[in-house]
């Protein structure tokens, strides 16, 4: 602690003349367009929140949550506690004169990055007439008050179209239906921007017009949208896999510690032991160098699981975990989580790192006057974080057709020890709920461990295919 105080004005000083680099930065990368920019973007914004929080600056807290909000939503990375904050904030403070640019469009309207209006007008009501949407006004538009953009999330299949537009704030979110699109959802982005957010499967023909007092989107017919899908996939080509990879795979807990007892007094060291296993058979039949941070039922500190992966020179580590709730909740919560290293504000990831992390409480002393601050510029974070959501994607996608109700428990960020001092991209894996009776029957079948298990190998090689 006597280090980090020594540290902080020198610390402080050099934010000053850093912060407003790193924003252009973060600019410059959202204005890219493509997912692993964004994702920069996103990694700049977060360490510039950090840098807030030491610093005690809210304005630079605004300034940062809002790209933090903008990237991570283009990134489906949960943000609601952010957004929660921004606006929390923003109802206090005048908001940042920094704008934060949007993804370079494909399709673009004459636009000015610093729109000046006068009296921002507010949405007065919301119409089809035939193919068109129309959004009408309480006064007069203008074309610079729009910014169009598209994105494509080639994984998903899934393409968004979104319109923001400089108005005044809007009390609620709408969801607007039409035969043939998955969703078209109307909502306050900042207190100055309302999101329009149409999302299908395949792509839409749109094209806008502003008409006084109105905002006209036209949608066009199911056929050429076809026909334009058909030309982008054909213009995609398959990457392909990446074998010889380092892994070091850590089972969580073992030995004196067993972690989570769940339903049926199954134990977290053993479900997840098998769990590993049967990751590490997969992925060295697939050429894989593969290590386990414990080949057997013993308890291995913290700080050695990391280490071993270090001395291993591995390109990720994994470690596998199960997660337990009391029982008065044991029957309603269940589901799958990924976590990258941070220091999570939410309370569902500080009570699941907290039940992790309590086995070796050493290991938080010697980490603990340090990692604050190398999260401020930790280069594993944006990896980390695209590791999560593809083992969070294999696994779903393999057990869900077999196993309809395995629950999304989403990507999250959390104060995970075990992945302090790893010097790759690392993860932690809460396989599911022991607490939970059908999932901790499920965890100890050996056939829903062999699916679960091919699962993650499938998102540890998507992750090597798309990061190489």
């Amino acid at each position: 602690m006597r280090f980090f105080l020594w540290l902080l004005p020198f610390l402080l000083v050099a934010g000053l003349y850093a912060d407003d680099v790193t924003f252009k930065r973060a600019e410059a990368y959202m204005q890219s367009g493509s997912q692993s920019d964004i994702f920069r973007a996103y990694n700049d914004y977060k360490n510039l929140y950090l840098q807030s929080m030491v610093s005690g600056d809210e304005k630079l807290k605004i300034d940062s949550l809002q790209g933090i909000v903008a990237s991570g939503t283009k990134l489906d990375i949960d943000i609601d506690k952010y957004e929660k904050e921004l606006k929390t904030l923003s109802s206090k403070i005048t908001l940042s004169s920094y704008n934060q640019p949007e993804p370079k469009p494909m399709k673009k309207t004459k636009h000015i990055e610093d729109v000046q209006v006068g009296v921002l007008a507010k949405l007065q009501g919301i119409k089809w007439r035939d193919n068109t949407l129309v959004l009408i006004f309480e006064q007069p538009i203008e074309a610079k008050q729009i910014n169009y953009f598209t994105l494509h999330d080639k994984k998903k299949k899934r393409y968004r179209y979104v319109y923001d537009i400089k108005t005044s704030m809007l009390t609620s979110s709408h969801n607007i239906t039409k035969k043939g699109i998955s969703q078209i959802k109307i909502a306050q982005f900042n207190p100055e921007t309302l999101r329009l957010a149409i999302e299908n499967s395949v792509p839409v023909e749109l094209s806008h017009v502003v008409n006084k007092a109105t905002l006209e989107i036209t949608f066009g017919s199911e056929s050429s949208t076809r026909k334009a899908l058909e030309v982008v996939e054909k213009a995609v080509p398959m990457p392909k896999t990446t074998r010889g990879k380092k892994i070091v795979v850590d089972p969580g807990h073992g030995g004196t510690d067993p972690g989570a007892i769940g339903y049926n007094d199954h134990r977290e060291k053993m479900i997840v032991f098998n769990i590993s296993q049967e990751l590490v058979k997969i992925l060295k039949s697939r050429g894989h160098a593969v290590y386990m941070t414990r080949d057997d039922d013993t308890f291995v500190k913290l700080s050695k699981r990391t280490e071993f992966a270090n001395d291993k020179k591995a390109d990720i580590f994994v470690s596998v975990h199960a997660n337990s709730v009391p029982n008065g909740s044991a029957n309603d919560v269940h589901g799958i989580e990924c976590y990258f290293l941070s220091p999570s504000r939410s309370e569902r990831a500080k009570k699941a790192a907290a039940q992790e992390n309590s086995a070796d409480m050493s290991d938080m002393n010697m980490y603990g006057k340090d990692s604050y601050l190398n999260l401020l510029n930790h280069h594993n974070i944006v990896a980390s974080n695209k590791l999560a959501i593809d083992l969070q994607r294999g696994m779903l996608s393999a057990l869900n057709p077999k196993y309809k109700d395995v629950r999304d428990g989403g990507v999250k960020e959390g104060p995970f020890w075990v992945l302090v001092g790893a010097q790759m991209p690392s993860v932690l894996v809460e396989v599911g709920f022991l607490s939970h009776p059908k999932e901790a029957i499920r965890l100890a079948d050996k056939e829903y461990v062999k699916i679960m298990a091919r699962g993650m190998a499938e998102g540890i090689e998507r992750y090597f295919v798309n990061n190489q």
